[in-house]
């Protein structure tokens, strides 16, 4: 026969207590909560508001992509929602894997101007 488990005592229940609240102490400490604290809860690259149950949406980027680099005042990072979030490292992960495309100082630029001519052609206008 299966034994049963005694209801737990109050010391327990104490002890268990002490660790919630040890472990929201630490989790109010995290960069997330403190850059909640830091920045309006506002994705900075597509401008959607959050509040309530939907701030979980809202994720900390850090600037560099170094998760290491946490400085108090916030300064390496920006709230952005999932999506702006995933598209931004997407694009990080597609200039790493494709050196020289797009961007990058030492790639040839375009030398097309499309309007060259349009003031020309506007002032034939007049």
């Amino acid at each position: 026969m299966p034994s049963r488990k005694s209801p737990p005592d109050a010391s327990r229940l104490d002890r268990a207590l002490a660790e919630t609240r040890r472990h929201q102490k630490e989790r109010e400490q995290t960069y997330r909560e403190q850059a909640l604290k830091l920045y309006p809860w506002v994705c900075t690259r597509c401008g959607r508001e959050f509040s309530g149950a939907r701030v979980r949406e809202l994720t900390v980027h850090h600037r560099d992509h170094n998760h290491d680099n946490n400085p108090p005042d916030g300064s390496n990072w920006e709230l952005l929602c999932l999506y702006c979030h995933d598209n931004e490292h997407q694009r990080y992960l597609e200039a790493d894997a494709n050196p020289g495309a797009g961007g990058s100082s030492d790639s040839p630029s375009a030398t097309h101007n499309p309007f060259a001519g349009l003031r020309d052609l506007l002032k034939q206008k007049k």
